[in-house]
């Protein structure tokens, strides 16, 4: 691997740094930093337009969709000093990571130019309505319709587990629009506003009191004929392109919320007086070894792509990525339980809101006071699941890498 930097992208990340810290709160850069609930509440609030008038949202996309045009290395460099700052690089995940390089891929120029400018300006927030009660893993299974009267789309049935449902402006929605076709043909993706009649959603309290995840009822809803992303009957197709942008990890920075989360975990058996205790060395040991992993399989994608090489053995990676970094999750929050011993079950223990990785942009944490330690628990849980669950992965390695027969079917 030949992972060196050039001139250019040495002195692109000085830009970046010097950005960075000219528009992070004061003192954001000082051990021992914390801010009150107000102000992160603030700041959480401001940051997606702070980040839009840098012009750092989606700065991968053409710049004629708004983005910067970045080459593969400016958005690894881009990546990793928002990563060294702990500073957050999203403004809507569903709609700058999922839906909107969807619709780069397959929009159609009406679709782009209506859609691309507010998912990069903060306006517009989305979620994402694939799974319903009987169609998870299954999914080409699902059972909400739309059909075409005139120039809409009525929409019936229900999705469910729909992240941030009640607070979206617009759906991206699996729907089955030609009942007699194969389950995998006759599915189309379609943009539905949620602001209507005719759709009802209700929050699915979680153990921690939290409510993110929700079900969406769908009675007769509208939307645009022309809001059908990829072509009529073409929705599954589009949809692996969503899932494969959701399963994803960056090369170079996805290991590295895991790394922190491991020094607080070290911090904490430490303070706690169980650092010494041979089985949570061991599985410390053990987590800490597959990050590094996580971090050489990244740079070997990395340096593929770089290289535009075709290596079988990337390849494998890439369909093994998701598994197994959301597997080696679970068992490093079932060991941080273990650290925090009885206190695991008190919803005060761990670090505050927003300071364990992968909270801080939490939208519900305005609501709740959970603490992030016990909230990063209860979502390492669905993390086999969402994107493809770890079953289906495995069906995926087997079948396509490995070449094994196709898991038998049941009757």
């Amino acid at each position: 691997m030949d992972l060196s930097y050039s001139a250019a992208d040495e002195t692109f990340r000085k830009e970046i740094r010097t950005w960075l810290e000219e528009h992070l709160p004061a003192g954001w850069f000082e051990p021992g930093f914390e801010m009150s609930a107000s102000d992160r509440k603030a700041f959480n609030e401001a940051w997606p337009s702070t980040l839009f008038d840098g012009g750092w949202i989606c700065a991968t996309w053409p710049v004629e969709y708004g983005g910067k045009g970045l080459t593969t290395m400016q958005g690894v460099v881009l990546t990793e000093e928002f990563a060294r700052a702990k500073a957050p690089l999203r403004a809507d995940f569903f709609g700058d990571t999922l839906v909107g390089p969807t619709i780069l891929q397959w929009g159609t120029e009406e679709q782009k130019k209506e859609f691309l400018p507010k998912i990069l300006n903060g306006t517009m927030s989305w979620c994402q309505g694939f799974s319903e009660p009987n169609s998870g893993s299954d999914l080409a299974s699902l059972k909400t319709s739309a059909i075409l009267d005139g120039d809409e789309w009525i929409i019936n049935g229900q999705k469910v587990w729909t992240t941030q449902g009640h607070h979206a402006n617009y759906c991206f929605l699996l729907t089955r629009t030609d009942p007699d076709a194969p389950k995998h043909k006759g599915i189309s993706y379609l943009l539905v506003p949620m602001n209507q009649p005719g759709i009802e959603v209700r929050g699915i309290t979680q153990p921690d009191g939290t409510a993110e995840f929700c079900e969406v009822f769908f009675d007769n809803a509208r939307c645009p004929k022309d809001n059908v992303v990829g072509g009529v009957n073409n929705g599954w197709k589009v949809a692996n392109s969503t899932l494969a942008f959701e399963r994803g990890m960056s090369a170079t920075t996805g290991y590295r919320r895991f790394e922190e989360e491991y020094r607080l975990m070290v911090a904490a058996a430490t303070e706690r007086g169980v650092i010494d205790d041979p089985s949570i060395r061991q599985r410390l040991a053990i987590y800490y070894s597959k990050i590094q992993i996580l971090k050489i399989n990244g740079l070997r994608s990395l340096s593929a792509t770089l290289n535009n090489s075709r290596d079988a053995g990337v390849a494998a990676l890439g369909a093994t990525n998701k598994m197994f970094w959301s597997e080696m999750h679970q068992r490093a929050m079932e060991l941080t339980l273990d650290i925090f011993g009885a206190d695991s079950m008190l919803i005060s223990t761990g670090p505050e809101a927003g300071s364990w990785p992968g909270t801080g942009r939490d939208r519900r944490r305005e609501t709740y006071p959970t603490t992030a330690m016990m909230s990063a628990f209860f979502f390492s849980r669905s993390e086999t699941i969402w994107g493809g669950t770890s079953q289906i992965q495995r069906n995926i390695v087997g079948e396509r890498v490995l070449g094994l027969p196709k898991e038998p079917q049941p009757g």
